[in-house]
Parts: structure tokens; C-alpha cells; sequence
């Protein structure tokens, strides 16, 4: 792939990375996985309006308002009951006049484009060919605030520490004590360093040793008086590497043509560094950019063990003629400090007798000081015997010893709880050391390193979707002086730098919504919703027979006189009525109600394995008794949500059997009349989805856009093993495809690779999958293609471009014939980013929503987007609680020649055709359904995703090399699980939704 120049566009996250990665409030990671974010191993939720996992089927939750529309759905949320009151909107600031700057007056983003037209066009990395203009004019404020530039340089250096260490705590600590050293103390006003490698000045630092300042460190904690006898001493190198001119971003940032090429990445890490400075000094960061006080911050419990706390992000973004720092507010779950043995009390309750423990993830967050020595460590492992029932050889007690006679000699320690309680291990697997629990402080400021449960995420949720009125009082008068951006802290002064308190004022949007089409009847679109009672499906399936599974799971099953229950035929007959309602054609009788599984129970059954062989072995004796004649789709009625049954029915469905499978909760399905009817109104959507009907289209005047020519477009994303999973666990990737001018029906095309890896590995093979069905099904190959990339960071967009490019480019090749020569589509890929920390606030209330949200159809490309990039944000859908966000819209490459109205505009409308709810949502559909197969793909490996080898707290294999065999063979035990993927007789259909 070719590039402007010699300097790739878009480039590393890296400190130093060479690149680009330009744009306004984009952050890292991936986008599927929406907040609250708790993929990331840190439990991290920036709140409000996400978009969850669709319809009320399936027994998961998610937008799906089925026919009656309303405020259902809508996916994670929860509303604070702080602020508002008034019957109205309740807006920040709605009496603060107004001003748009003057970068962002007409004539100045004219000039900027007539500029761009200067430029030679790529496909690579397009520029941006105009501003939107469709819709209506609105005024809004972001979470973005002006920076001003250093006049001067700003000198850059590498730091190194002899003898090295990757202990992150070890070196932040040496950091520290390099700035009390006699050496760097003086220079401390106008430094900012990462604690770790790298460092920042606004003055050039003596060098006396071969270029370098080396200044010798003796270590020791910051509770300790001093360094000991036996104090490690370390010496930091500091060498400068290069000088950093802030006239050169000036020049790019007003989009200077000759700039291009400028790679804005090192000066604005370096900035980061000194606007993070006092938070990295004086909080917790967790993950990047999020900084939290839980000494002083606003804290909520969780629940076991657990608190949320609030925390800021900030980082420095440039835009057109301004810098600007994106700050915003975010939560996440700290451990609670305390003694042990009181947090093993805590969960007491639910050993059933065997010996107290702590949740695997949790074990893994804590540190501990022992109160016998002082000393700091990480626990290793909860143990499974208590002080009494633990020996160990000790030659200074005589020999075999308890580890309660060792303390009560040794220390003369009467322990507490020396049966009730384990010890644990603050050693490692070959070395252990067990000590009791009491002995055992768990440290403050500990953030819980993985992935909430049900229970916990609720309790955030609740707490973190505040309005958007009190996110910006709390970024404004906690997040400013928490980061020490107001009152300003050292170092902003030594670099003279300063942040304006106010929030930018900036233009958007709203465009109007598509106008739908149904079978019978033409619903009305309100706040990205509609009703439809009496329409029907544009384009009904066709349900040759159907089964009835009633899988029994509880103590006492929900139907007690089996199928006599008169409940059942009811539920039946009533989700029978709904599709002949909706135009979905089934035969006269009743459906084969299958025998019941009874299933174990869970304490006799732990991972189900004998259970899902219950129900996989009745499955097989119904096929052999229909003599291989398959249902259209099982109806699968649950009496429990259960981590193991609904992925393992699914798998058995999906990839053993070739069965399409539709679940409903008991608990849901046998509600009220309307909860029940609404409730069978969203599983019909899935229905009729899944077995290739079409439940809505968009008017013909609003598909221009895409049907002038014949397009097919794509979606593309990738998942990965979280917190939990066994090592070596495959990334699972999807490429989903439209297969007509309709673009409702998106196939897909699964497949695995190596663990944690973004780019896909087998695009060309998955993508002429999907170029064989369309052509297939249409007689012909599409001219252009429309790409939709989610779960890509701003930093992996040239990546995009280097490693998933070519393979696409090499699939279109595959497709040429001895008749069909050079097939070579248009082809244009934006990538969707949700991951970000770009927040809009209305500024009135004509232009919000009740809650005092932006309203869907909000639409932004200027003042806080990209200087170069052809980047906007979209905001489709209604925000239903807490604060709505909008999704980052990037086109990375282009060869369609796209505008601004045209991609804007067909993507908001495009929003309005998900299938399985509605309304709006805030991801294309094409990207949410990629997001939805991988999902899919995870219950095929659901028994990698969850380690139940693992020792508590560590792994079973030591040395780097063993964990790296141990990933091996979890890949290839995967791999032959995953087999050859879908079952066949599933690959045509949307299985997934």
C-alpha cells in the first residue's frame, strides 16, 4: 500500500510511533464492545445510552421495542435521579449564550477545502471532500476544551533503568524517587515523564555522561523510612532523542496542504504526558487515560467486595485551528480495602460448607501487606486448608510444623480463625508461601482487573448513566481540579500551557428520519421509533413445521402436569397467533411438542456437559424419527439464564445439527397479556429474520444511495477472549453480507485465529464466501462495495489498509473466470468506532430529548473531528437513559468517490433497517450484525471461554516458555472443537440474530 510521502497516515497508538492517528475524541479499542466497557480486563464504564444485544428473544436483552415501539430496550442503562425535576429538559448551561468560533465561520471551512482540492486524490486515507449540509442546523457543546500551545520546544527523552524490570509498580516507584534526587529535583517544574520509559521537558536537561543524564537510584517503598542494606540500586538513563516544534502542529492544524504529511502523534503524546502529569502522580490510571482518586471521588458500592468509583479521562486531540483535550467522566470497580479474612467472611455464605474463597478475577486484582513483616505482595492463591490443617517442613521449629504453631512460635500470634478460614499464597507456584488470611491486608486503590458478572454490571450501570447535565457538572467541577487542569498544577505552568474551562461551542445537525415500509400499513417515526400494530412483514417466511422444546431446569419445573398444562398450549397457540398476525404462513396444527429435558442440576452437573447431552440425544431421536426431515426452527422454552445451556443449545444447533433455534424465557413469555404480546412481538422479528424474510424496508428515495449501481455491503468484526478465558483461546472473526438491493438479509461467513489478534486472518476466503452467494442469488457480481469496519482503534486504521486491503483486493481476484476478467468493484471502507470519549450536550431545549439528550439524527463533522481525516459522528438512535453517544464514523479508503451528505445521510438512514427491533440503533446494521455473529461464534467456544483449570490466582505452568506451549495446545484443542465451523445447512441464513 502506497502512502503520502513517507510517513504513513494514521499510524501507532505508541508514544513514539510513527503515524498518524488523527481525529477528534476517538479513543482506543474496540468498538463492538460498547460502553459500559467491561472487555478491557478493568471493568471501565464511561455510562449512558448504549445500544446492547437487540430484541427480546433469545434471552438477551437488548432495542428490540418489538411492535408497540415506545421506550423499551434501548441495551444497558439506568438513570440517576440527580438534577432535573422541571417538566422539561434539563440542559447544561441553557441560559450561556452561544458562540461559535471563528475557525469554524463558513469562509474559513471553505478555504480549508479549496484547499484539499489542491491535493492529488488517493484512496488511501481520503480527505475530507466537504461538510455536510442536509438536515437542520443545530447548536451543541462538547466535552472537548481549548488548549494553548507551548511557544517553545518541547525537548523529548529516553529513559532506561538498569537492571531492567517490567514490574509496573517497581518502576513508577523509582520514577518517584528520581524526582526527589538531587540530580532531577530542579528540573521538576517542567518535566513530565510516563513512568516508565519516556520523558518531557520545556528545557533542555544537562547530559554529562555520553549524552545522558545517569542518576543512581536506591529503591525502597514509599512507607519505608529509607533505603535498607539491602536496598536494590538502580540507575536511570536519561537521553535526549529529539526536539518537538509546536509550530509545525499550528501549520497542521490549519489544515495547511503542505502538512499533510506531518505526523502530529509524538507532540501530542508528549502533551498527554504533561496534562496527565498531576493525575499520574496523585491518582490510579486504569487502562489508558482514565485516572481515578478513590480517596476523594464519589464511590458507590457493588456488592461483594467491590465499589465503583468515579474517575476522569482526558487526552489531547487536534482539530482545525484549535488543540483541543477531551475530557470526560468514567467509572470503574475498585476492591475494598480491608483484611482479608473479612472479605473471605464475606463470602462465606456461599462455600456450602467446603472452605471460604474469593472469585477467581478477584484474586488476581489484589495486593496485600502482611501485618507480621510489612511486606507487599501480590496474592497468588486463595489455599484450600485452613492454619491447622496446613504443614510444612521447618527446621528451625523442629520439623513438621502447622502454619498456626509457625506463627504462635515464631511471631507469637494467636491467630482468629485458624480452622475457619484458608491460607493463602503471596508466593508464587513453585515457591509457594502460605500465610493465615488475618495476616492479610488487602491495599487500597486496587481496581479489579476483569470483567464484572450480572449482578455487578447492574449496579454499575446504575450508578454510571448519569444525565448529561450532570456529567458536564461533574467533568467541570470535580474532573478540571481532579486532573489538575483548574486551578492549573505542575508542570502546565513550566511548559505554558493552559486549558479553557469552557466547553467548545460547535455546529451540528439533525437530520430528518427515513421514511419505512412495511407489507400493509406505513408506521410512524418518532425520536428514532415507531409503532406498528397492524402491519405486517414486507416479506413473510414460509414455516413448513416447527418444534416445541420445553427444557426443565428448576427444582420445580414451571409447568408441573408436563404438556397438560393448560399454560402451554396457550403460550403456544398465543406466539402461533402472533406470526399469523405478522403475515408469517404455518401450517393448521399445532407444532411437534417434544419431550422435556430434565436437566441436572447445576450441583451435580457443574459445566452442564451431561445436561446438553440430555438435550442433544433427544434432538437426534426426533431427527431419526422425522427421518432427517429438519423444522424450520425449534422453539426453545428456558426455564433459567444459564452460562452454559443457551450457548450449548446453540452450538448444537448451529454447527452439529443444522437447526435453527429461537429461545424464550419462561419467565418473560408467560407475563401479563401486553408484556406478553410484546414479548412475542420481538421474538417474531427473529423469526422471520432468521428464516429469510424481511420484515422492513426503507422507501425507495432513501436507498438512492446505494441501489444506483449494484452494491453489496459488508460488515466486518473480530472478538476476543476476555478476562477468564484459557490462554490461547481463539479471536473469533465475521464478515456479514447483504445479498440483494433490499439490505436486510446479511449472511455470514465465521472463522477463528490467533488469540487477541484485530486483523483478520482469512478475509479473502470469508469475503468470496460471501461474493459467491450474492452472486448466486443476483446472476451477478456487485460493481461497488461498501465496507463497514467495527473494532478498529484509531491507531490499527493504516493497519486496516496494510494487512485487511490486500486480502480484500485478492478475494476480488479469486472471482475472475475465463468469462469474467478483472473483476475489480469500487470499493470504500469506513471504519465504526464506538470506544470514544466524544460527548455532545444540546444547548437548548427545542433540540433535546426529556432526559436532555442530543436527538437521534444528531449528526457532527466540524470543530471537533479530524483536521485531514473525512470523519464524522452520527447519533441514529434515541438515547433512552443516561447519556447518549454517538458512533465515529472514519473513511479510510475510498474509490466511490463518497460526499459528506451522501455517506452521512445514508448511514443514519441505513440505522433504521436492524430486524430484529423498531427503532434506530446506533451502529449501521451491517457492523451490529458482525458484532452479533461473533457473538454467536463465542458460544461455539464457550467451554475455552470459561477456565475452569486454572489455579486460583495464577497459572498452572511458570516459565515463559511453558505458558507459551500451554496457549499452543488451548489453540489448537479450539481449533479442532470449532471443527469446519457453521453447519452447513446454516450458511445462508442470518443465524445469528
Amino acid at each position: 500500500m502506497s502512502n503520502r510521502g513517507n510517513n504513513p497516515r494514521g499510524g501507532s497508538t505508541d508514544t513514539r510511533g510513527r503515524g498518524r492517528g488523527r481525529g477528534g475524541g476517538g479513543g482506543p479499542g474496540r468498538g463492538s464492545s460498547p460502553a459500559p466497557s467491561t472487555t478491557s480486563g478493568h471493568s471501565g464504564f464511561t455510562g449512558g445510552g448504549q445500544r446492547g444485544r437487540g430484541g427480546g428473544g433469545d434471552g438477551r436483552g437488548g432495542p428490540g421495542s418489538g411492535f408497540r415501539g415506545g421506550n423499551r430496550g434501548g441495551g444497558f442503562g439506568g438513570s440517576q435521579t440527580y438534577g432535573g425535576g422541571s417538566s422539561g429538559p434539563d440542559i447544561f448551561q441553557e441560559n450561556v449564550p452561544v458562540q461559535l468560533p471563528p475557525r469554524l465561520a463558513p469562509a474559513a471551512l471553505d478555504q480549508v477545502i479549496t484547499g484539499f482540492k489542491s491535493l492529488k486524490v488517493k484512496p488511501e486515507r481520503p480527505l475530507r471532500p466537504g461538510f455536510g449540509t442536509l438536515g437542520n442546523p443545530i447548536t451543541l457543546r462538547a466535552n472537548f476544551f481549548a488548549v494553548r500551545l507551548p511557544k517553545g520546544p518541547v525537548f523529548d527523552y529516553v529513559v532506561e533503568i538498569a537492571p531492567t524490570t517490567d514490574i509496573n509498580r517497581i518502576k513508577g516507584r523509582i520514577f518517584q524517587l528520581l524526582e526527589m534526587s538531587n540530580e532531577l529535583q530542579p528540573h521538576v517544574p517542567y518535566i513530565a515523564h510516563d513512568r516508565s520509559q519516556r520523558l518531557v521537558s520545556s528545557r533542555k536537561l544537562p547530559q554529562p555522561n555520553d549524552n545522558a543524564l545517569v542518576v543512581p537510584i536506591r529503591f525502597y517503598d514509599a512507607d519505608e523510612k529509607g533505603p535498607g542494606p539491602k536496598s536494590v540500586m538502580y540507575n536511570v538513563s536519561i537521553k535526549f532523542e529529539r526536539e518537538l516544534d509546536p509550530g509545525q502542529m499550528t501549520k497542521y492544524m490549519e489544515g495547511n496542504p503542505q502538512y499533510i504529511d506531518y505526523d502530529p502523534l509524538p507532540l501530542v503524546s508528549a502533551l498527554n504526558l504533561v496534562l496527565q502529569h498531576h493525575a499520574n502522580r496523585t491518582g490510579v490510571r486504569v487502562g489508558k487515560s482514565r485516572y481515578f482518586h478513590p480517596q476523594i471521588a464519589e464511590k458507590h458500592p457493588l456488592g461483594m467486595g467491590l465499589t465503583a468509583v468515579q474517575g476522569f479521562y482526558a487526552s489531547v486531540r487536534p482539530s482545525l485551528n484549535q488543540l483541543l483535550v477531551n475530557v470526560n467522566v468514567c467509572m470503574t470497580a475498585f476492591v475494598n480495602p480491608g483484611n482479608l479474612a473479612d472479605r473471605l467472611n464475606e463470602f462465606n455464605q456461599n462455600s456450602r460448607g467446603a472452605m471460604p474463597t474469593l472469585p477467581k478475577a478477584m484474586v488476581k486484582s489484589i495486593r496485600v501487606k502482611t501485618l507480621h513483616l510489612g511486606y507487599k505482595k501480590k496474592l497468588f492463591a486463595i489455599g484450600t486448608t485452613s492454619a491447622r490443617n496446613t504443614f510444612f517442613d521447618c527446621e528451625e521449629l523442629g520439623g513438621k510444623t502447622s502454619v498456626e504453631q509457625y506463627f504462635v512460635k515464631k511471631y507469637k500470634t494467636q491467630l482468629k480463625y485458624p480452622a475457619e478460614l484458608p491460607v493463602v499464597n503471596v508466593g508464587n507456584l513453585k515457591k509457594p508461601n502460605w500465610i493465615p488470611a488475618e495476616l492479610c491486608l488487602i491495599e487500597g486503590d486496587v481496581p479489579y482487573r476483569a470483567k464484572l458478572d450480572d449482578k455487578e454490571t447492574a449496579a454499575m450501570i446504575k450508578v454510571a448513566c448519569n444525565k448529561p447535565r450532570i456529567n458536564a457538572e461533574h467533568i467541570v467541577n470535580r474532573g478540571f481540579p481532579s486532573l489538575g487542569l483548574s486551578p492549573a498544577q505542575p508542570p502546565l505552568s513550566g511548559f505554558d500551557i493552559g486549558v479553557d474551562t469552557k466547553m467548545v461551542d460547535i455546529p451540528g445537525r439533525e437530520l430528518l428520519p427515513p421514511k419505512l415500509s412495511y407489507g400493509v400499513g406505513v408506521p410512524r417515526v418518532a425520536n428514532g421509533s415507531w409503532n406498528i400494530l397492524d402491519v405486517k412483514f414486507h416479506r413473510a417466511a414460509q414455516i413448513a413445521n416447527w418444534w416445541v422444546l420445553v427444557v426443565q431446569d428448576k427444582p420445580r419445573t414451571t409447568f408441573e402436569n408436563g404438556p397438560k398444562d393448560p399454560r402451554l398450549p396457550a403460550l403456544i397457540q398465543g406466539f402461533a397467533n402472533k406470526l399469523r398476525k405478522c403475515g408469517i404462513a404455518l401450517p393448521g396444527s399445532m407444532p411437534n411438542l417434544l419431550p422435556p429435558a430434565q436437566l441436572l442440576p447445576p450441583h451435580r452437573d457443574p459445566e452442564r456437559k451431561q445436561s446438553l447431552e440430555i438435550i442433544r440425544s433427544l434432538l437426534r431421536t426426533q431427527l431419526a424419527t422425522a427421518k432427517g426431515v429438519k423444522p424450520s426452527f425449534i422453539l426453545v422454552l428456558l426455564e433459567n439464564r444459564d452460562n452454559y445451556i443457551y450457548p450449548g443449545i446453540k452450538r448444537i444447533g448451529d454447527v452439529e445439527m443444522g437447526l435453527q433455534t429461537i429461545h424464550m424465557q419462561l419467565g418473560k413469555a408467560l407475563g401479563d397479556e401486553r408484556k406478553q404480546d410484546q414479548y412475542f412481538s420481538n421474538v417474531a422479528l427473529k423469526v422471520n429474520t432468521k428464516l429469510g424474510g424481511m420484515n422492513h424496508f426503507l422507501d425507495a428515495n432513501h436507498m438512492k444511495w446505494l441501489t444506483d449501481k449494484k452494491t453489496m455491503m459488508i460488515g466486518i468484526d473480530v472478538t476476543h477472549p476476555g478476562p477468564g478465558s484459557r490462554e490461547g483461546t481463539p479471536s473469533i472473526a465475521a464478515v456479514v453480507a447483504s445479498i440483494d438491493d433490499k439490505f436486510v438479509q446479511f449472511p455470514a461467513s465465521l472463522s477463528i485465529q490467533e488469540t487477541k489478534k484485530e486483523m483478520l486472518d482469512e478475509l479473502d476466503k470469508m469475503l468470496v464466501e460471501r461474493l459467491l452467494v450474492y452472486e448466486k442469488k443476483n446472476k451477478v457480481l456487485p460493481e461497488r462495495i461498501i465496507l463497514y469496519r467495527d473494532g478498529v482503534s484509531e491507531g490499527q486504521f493504516d493497519t486496516v489498509l496494510e494487512e485487511e486491503l490486500p486480502q480484500i483486493t485478492k478475494a476480488f481476484k479469486k472471482m475472475n473466470t475465463p468469462t469474467r476478467k478483472d473483476y475489480k468493484p469500487k470499493l470504500s471502507i469506513i471504519i465504526c468506532g464506538k470506544r470514544h470519549h466524544a460527548k455532545f450536550f444540546p444547548t437548548n431545549s427545542q433540540h433535546a430529548d426529556k432526559n436532555g439528550n442530543t436527538r437521534p439524527g444528531t449528526v457532527v463533522d466540524k470543530g471537533v473531528t479530524g483536521v485531514f481525516d473525512f470523519d464524522f459522528y452520527l447519533q441514529a438512535h434515541a438515547g433512552l437513559q443516561g447519556h447518549v453517544k454517538a458512533t465515529h464514523y472514519t473513511v479510510v479508503y475510498d474509490e466511490n468517490n463518497l460526499t459528506a451528505d451522501a455517506i452521512q445521510k445514508g448511514t443514519h438512514d441505513t440505522s433504521y433497517l436492524y430486524a430484529r427491533a423498531t427503532k434506530a440503533v446506533s451502529l449501521i446494521p451491517a457492523a451490529y450484525y458482525a458484532d452479533l455473529a461473533c457473538e454467536r461464534g463465542r458460544c461455539y467456544l464457550n467451554d475455552f471461554l470459561v477456565d475452569s483449570t486454572t489455579v486460583v490466582g495464577g497459572s498452572r505452568t511458570s516459565s515463559r516458555l511453558e505458558k507459551e506451549e500451554e496457549k499452543k495446545r488451548v489453540f489448537e484443542a479450539a481449533k479442532k472443537h470449532w471443527g469446519d465451523g457453521l453447519h452447513p445447512d446454516m450458511r445462508g441464513s442470518m443465524f445469528y440474530i
